[in-house]
């Protein structure tokens, strides 16, 4: 009577227990977190703050969604928070010399638009490197925000406005509302749609999807398009919670867009992404920074963490990445 070596069934029982370890790091790592820090700091669990936390990353959380797919398709993007800038700054201006809202609305999503379609040209088509390409654009959208704005900020002064930023509807911010609708609409665009089927197959292997019919550098410029849209509609957001259009907001936005992305699973390598797991990390990220502001820690050790969490983020993607090959 033959038998099965003990090892034979083992090895696979233990492959799988760590690839979902790894898998699910980032949610029990943040409900741990979130438990000690509840009970450790005094009014982290308080309703106050923690609508508080959650209004702080709203910003960051809808534009983590299209990031998502930036970095799914192999792609990121640097000029995120100039873009939210300009877009703050063009819609006050544009609130101030026309008093129309809607007018304001639309020049602040039209010039976030352009600008996302104007990145996606340049790589997709032009084949600059995206490092480059968002950089020069970075660079270039803040200089338009300062010069629009003449480097002072644009006040807002319209009730109408502001409460697109400041109105609650049932105690719930209204920002907190739109990200939480931008992570439901983009989940199931990445998990239903052909459109987010098309998004990993190019980051998994772009020659392989040309191939199979998909329309690469198309799809590619979509994605930035639709990526310049949100972002846009974010620095009206800011705009209207600050009641002004500040040409020097948002510094430093991306990168805590892109650890965010990272530190819930999408690959800097491209072909993965869950939109589950970007939520984890924009709460991961929020949760810190809010516990640091409890603690009153001083800004320059602010700095100092948010970059020990992007190279955390980095090296945990490295780790995912080198665990699947083997």
């Amino acid at each position: 009577m033959s038998t099965i070596p003990l090892t034979t069934t083992a090895a696979p029982a233990r492959a799988r227990r760590r690839a979902m370890l790894i898998e699910y790091s980032m949610p029990i790592a943040f409900v741990l977190l979130f438990a000690v820090l509840s009970i450790t700091v005094e009014n982290f669990f308080s309703v106050t703050n923690i609508v508080g936390l959650t209004l702080s990353v709203a910003q960051i959380g809808m534009v983590a969604c299209t990031m998502m797919f930036c970095l799914a398709s192999r792609d990121f993007d640097l000029s995120v928070g100039s873009t939210i800038a300009f877009a703050g700054v063009l819609g006050a201006i544009v609130l101030e010399r026309s008093g129309s809202v809607p007018l304001a609305m639309l020049a602040g999503l039209g010039a976030g638009a352009a600008i996302g379609t104007f990145n996606g040209v340049l790589i997709a088509y032009l084949r600059v490197n995206a490092l480059i390409a968002t950089l020069a654009t970075m660079l270039m959208v803040r200089g338009l925000a300062f010069i629009a704005s003449q480097g002072q900020a644009v006040g807002i002064n319209d009730d109408a406005f502001i409460d697109f930023g400041d109105a609650r509807i049932l105690g719930v911010p209204m920002p907190v509302l739109v990200a939480a609708a931008c992570f439901v609409v983009f989940g199931i665009l990445l998990n239903h749609t052909v459109f987010g089927r098309n998004t990993l197959a190019i980051g998994g292997n772009p020659e392989a999807a040309r191939l199979a019919g998909v329309k690469v550098e198309k799809l590619r410029v979509w994605i930035f398009a639709l990526q310049g849209f949100v972002v846009g509609l974010a620095g009206l957001i800011l705009a209207a919670r600050i009641t002004s259009g500040q040409p020097n907001a948002a510094q430093g936005f991306e990168l805590d867009v892109i650890s965010a992305c990272v530190l819930g699973g999408v690959s800097l390598a491209g072909g993965k992404a869950r939109i589950f797991g970007v939520l984890i990390g924009v709460l991961i990220m929020g949760t810190v920074e809010n516990v640091m502001n409890l603690l009153d820690v001083d800004a320059f050790y602010q700095y100092l963490m948010r970059g020990i969490i992007l190279l955390a983020a980095v090296l945990l993607d490295q780790l995912k990445t080198r665990g699947e090959r083997h």
